[in-house]
């Protein structure tokens, strides 16, 4: 009897080894479900400290070139700056990208997919449309997130998780409206996307600034998203004679208007806004890409702050070290939107850090205290979550390269 009572003991101590020994469910792997603090599963049992960034960006559809210049500023950054340290322990930031293709639709779903991976913060998006239609998301799962790039005011307004690093269309068509006026222009002509946030915003707040500093709006013409054949709107322009032509649009559209109307024998100079910073619309629009100018972030050539001169250095080393980086960043030329998203990466790590925890509520609350020396100037945020930032850069292109012209700030 004895032994079989050891023999029953022997069985049932070697089931439990066996259990013990089985490989558990990763409780990350499913659900869809939005939680406060999500970030804060990571913080209990014996597994390494993790605090997750989302990255909310473009790499596909007609932003995704610009969209994966920012994904490389904020990937540099994480290089530079993989930890941050919490309650005196050091935690290790993973990046959790995701891929909105620059549509409305698929921006939902992928705040959602960030919002499931239990990310603490969120950097992104270009493009301001995509942002627009994702504040209700992050808003709901009480995640803040930091946009680098995306101008249009409704971004953040009415949204205190929402915040960005950059300056608004207003000021930025203000901006190109006095450049215009300044050149000599009297009459103007202004090309939208219809149902594109970011380009129906600034080519409004342009038109507006524009006849209020004394110019005329001769033309407004709209296009499709997707349109290629540009030719009967540039006809209404031709025929109204613009001294210019104001064009906020993607960088895939750029290309082909600049072609078009030159192919019809328009003259006037193209303005355009910080979207059209980007290598890839001189490559593709050649010789007819010539005299165009627009705003932008930040020059590379500018060596009054010296954090930015240390940045440009190390960032053209890290592009330069990556074949794939090097080609779709068109070269190793520093895009204004690289440098914001390192910009948003360093404010979202400061925001981590003074929050002392991987809450996404207590990060919020953070954020609106954070004041950062960054590449592309200070930043500090207003009450609505707005980069207080006063400075645009002028460039034009010329002989097939952008070319610093100046700097405007406000009163």
């Amino acid at each position: 009897m004895k032994r079989y009572v050891s023999l029953l003991l022997v069985l049932v101590l070697l089931a439990a080894v066996i259990a013990g020994c089985a490989p558990q469910d990763n409780a990350t792997d499913g659900g869809d479900t939005a939680t406060e603090g999500a970030g804060d599963a990571v913080e209990g049992g014996d597994s390494d400290k993790v605090v997750k960034i989302g990255i909310f960006q473009p790499v596909t559809g007609e932003n995704g070139g610009g969209g994966f210049q920012e994904v490389l500023g904020s990937r540099y950054a994480n290089q530079l700056h993989p930890t941050v340290e919490i309650n005196g322990e050091e935690y290790k930031v993973e990046l959790v990208e995701v891929d909105n293709k620059s549509d409305k639709t698929e921006a939902v779903a992928a705040a959602n997919n960030l919002v499931s991976n239990q990310v603490s913060i969120v950097i992104g998006s270009y493009g301001s449309g995509v942002s627009i239609a994702a504040g209700p998301t992050y808003e709901e799962a009480k995640i803040p997130a930091i946009a680098p790039s995306a101008t249009n005011p409704q971004v953040t307004q009415g949204n205190e998780y929402y915040f960005r690093v950059c300056f608004l269309d207003p000021f930025q068509g203000e901006v190109m409206a006095n450049y215009a006026i300044q050149g000599g222009a009297q009459k103007a002509a202004v090309i939208t996307q219809l149902g594109d946030d970011y380009s129906s915003g600034l080519g409004n707040f342009f038109r507006n600034s524009f006849a209020e500093l004394g110019g005329e709006i001769v033309a407004e013409e709209q296009f499709q998203t997707n349109q290629t054949d540009f030719k009967a709107i540039l006809t209404n322009i031709k025929a109204a004679e613009p001294d210019v032509i104001f064009a906020p649009s993607s960088i895939a559209t750029a290309p082909l208007l600049l072609q078009q109307a030159r192919e019809l024998g328009i003259e006037a100079q193209f303005l355009a806004g910080d979207t059209w910073e980007n290598q890839t619309i001189i490559t593709n629009a050649g010789e007819a890409a010539e005299g165009v100018a627009l705003s932008t972030f930040f020059d590379e050539g500018d060596t009054s702050n010296p954090a930015a001169a240390e940045f440009v250095e190390g960032y053209k080393e890290f592009i330069n070290g990556n074949d794939e980086y090097l080609t779709k960043n068109g070269g190793d030329g520093v895009a204004a939107v690289s440098a914001l998203g390192y910009d948003a990466y360093m404010v979202a790590l400061e925001a981590i850090k003074a929050a002392n925890s991987t809450d996404g509520e207590a990060i919020k609350d953070a954020l609106k205290g954070v004041s950062y020396a960054g590449v592309t100037g200070s930043i500090t945020f207003d009450e609505n979550g707005d980069a207080e930032k006063d400075m645009a850069y002028i460039k034009t292109i010329k002989d097939g390269a952008f070319v610093f012209d100046k700097t405007v700030k406000t009163d």
